[in-house]
């Protein structure tokens, strides 16, 4: 077995792992080829991967690295993940309402929902806002919290 790791690189499981994703992705992969719509949904699959690996990873690994190095010492790094993962959540967000924000498939919405697409750019700025809102808070509790921070006032 540890020359099974050595070669592989990884545990057994891994490998087994990956495998059964493979499988699952074959699976759909062969149930969409039968879609009027499969060439569509994998063009949009290509042109997502490309303007992701391209152009967004880049992008926000640039912004990445200069916040980490504005923010300097480590103790300071720490509120970095409470920029970085409600950023996520609303960038996922506009990604699921932006379609309505721009006014495309306005039709369909209406007709799913029986509602207007006009208070979607208002909704995401309320959510986004909410969900930095809660980051702060955990960070402004956490930080009150920090053994460090308790360490620094009680000394003389």
């Amino acid at each position: 077995m540890t020359e099974f790791r050595r070669s592989y690189g990884a545990a057994l499981w891994h490998l087994l792992l990956l495998l059964g994703c493979f499988a699952v992705t074959g699976w759909i992969a062969l149930r969409l080829s039968a879609e009027p719509t499969a060439g569509r949904m994998l063009l949009w699959f290509v042109g997502a991967v490309i303007a992701h690996d391209l152009l967004l990873f880049p992008l926000y690994a640039l912004v990445d690295r200069a916040l980490r190095a504005a923010m300097g010492s480590p103790e300071r790094r720490s509120a970095l993940n409470h920029v970085r993962v409600p950023a996520l959540a609303s960038g996922l967000l506009l990604l699921v309402y932006l379609p309505g924000i721009l006014g495309l498939g306005g039709d369909t919405y209406t007709a799913a929902t029986g509602l207007t697409p006009q208070p979607l750019l208002a909704r995401w700025l309320v959510a986004s806002a909410a969900i930095f809102a809660v980051s702060a808070a955990l960070y402004a509790l956490r930080h009150r919290r920090s053994p460090a921070r308790r360490r620094r006032s009680a000394a003389p």
